[in-house]
């Protein structure tokens, strides 16, 4: 373990660590200033519970519990990725075609999570987040012919502590300590036209896991006061090995905040910004099958991204009655601008849906 924190903060100050050195300092300054926004802002909390007591669907690890409470939920999310684009400008599958013999040109993401959390005490509350990960990507070949590869399966468990630094008058801040453990499959395989009806290990968008122990920290900050709610959480995800298959995926990082309006306190609306970018792989899959010359999504130098989303949210609790206590919650939201180290597939929209009961 000190071998591996020498390395990391050896890569922090470097070049190539220089992106998680910018995350650590701009996660800095999000504390300070949420620590100032909690020291100055009016607010005031709720008494009962309301629809705008959590952050929006698509935002996790946003909340704490009491000592000896639990919670269970379930998500589902689904992206949507049509046509490819290479720095700000979208390309025609034609024109990837000129580059390469295969061109994706469309991807369906589903997601099932099971999330449970637990507060053994009051300070600190644990997170377990277990994904079910289905994945379909269409192609186009030069002779104008077409396939589909899917695959599927359980993703990476993920684990957290959610640490409170601040529960006073409507003000939250805590600190996410968390790693994701590499139970998801980075060997998934399919029929191509090239293999000759055998299959062989497909590229990396269509992996389920990253295969490395990946360290999750996070700050999150939520305010109340009478009928507003708003909240903002810095998040990152940081690699900290390279996984069997001699490649280590890019760290990402995303930063998110929202405000949302209680219509009344059963249902609730949110608007919400997310900043996130992604780096470029390290090393690279020798599987034959993932030839970076052949089709752009086996490149290891194309996975790079930054994307700003846009997403409006509308949050329902029963108040009364045998369901009571029990959440349920819709976000969508479409890119208002992406940059990607392409040619890559851009994301046309994301819908998330799930249902929270704490007890």
């Amino acid at each position: 373990m000190d071998d591996w924190i020498s390395t990391k903060l050896k890569r922090i100050q470097t070049n190539d660590g220089a992106t998680n050195g910018r995350f650590l300092e701009r996660m800095c300054w999000i504390a300070v200033g949420m620590l100032m926004l909690a020291n100055t802002a009016a607010a005031e909390p709720h008494t009962g519970s309301h629809a705008d007591d959590h952050a929006p669907i698509g935002v996790m690890g946003d909340h704490t519990h009491d000592a000896g409470e639990w919670m269970v939920s379930y998500r589902y999310m689904r992206m949507r990725m049509n046509g490819n684009r290479d720095n700000d400008d979208r390309v025609s599958a034609t024109s990837v075609l000129r580059d390469f013999p295969v061109a994706p040109t469309r991807m369906d993401m589903e997601m099932h999570m099971f999330g449970v959390m637990y507060a053994p005490i009051d300070r600190v509350t644990m997170m377990l987040m277990l994904p079910y990960v289905s994945l379909n990507m269409s192609h186009r070949l030069r002779n104008d012919g077409r396939f589909t590869t899917r695959s599927d399966g359980l993703g990476d468990i993920r684990t957290a502590a959610l640490v409170k630094l601040i529960d006073d008058h409507g003000h939250h801040l805590h600190a996410q300590i968390g790693v994701s453990f590499p139970s998801g499959s980075i060997t998934e395989q399919d029929e191509t036209p090239a293999s000759g009806g055998t299959t062989v290990r497909l590229p990396y968008p269509m992996q389920i896991g990253s295969g490395t122990y990946d360290f999750l920290p996070g700050l999150t900050y939520t305010g109340q006061r009478h009928a507003y709610s708003w909240g903002a959480q810095a998040r990152g995800e940081i690699r900290m090995n390279e996984n069997h298959a001699k490649y280590r995926q890019g760290d990402e990082y995303a930063l998110t905040a929202w405000g949302g309006v209680e219509l009344a306190d059963w249902v609730s609306t949110t608007l919400r910004a997310e900043w996130s970018q992604s780096l470029n792989y390290r090393g690279r899959d020798e599987s034959p099958s993932v030839n970076p010359n052949v089709v752009p999504t086996a490149d290891p130098d194309r996975r790079a991204a930054m994307r700003l989303d846009v997403l409006l949210g509308v949050n329902l609790i029963a108040r009364s009655g045998p369901l009571k206590g029990l959440r349920f919650a819709l976000e969508a939201g479409l890119p208002a601008y992406q940059r990607l180290d392409g040619p890559q597939l851009e994301t046309d929209w994301i819908v998330t849906t799930g249902l929270q009961y704490a007890f």
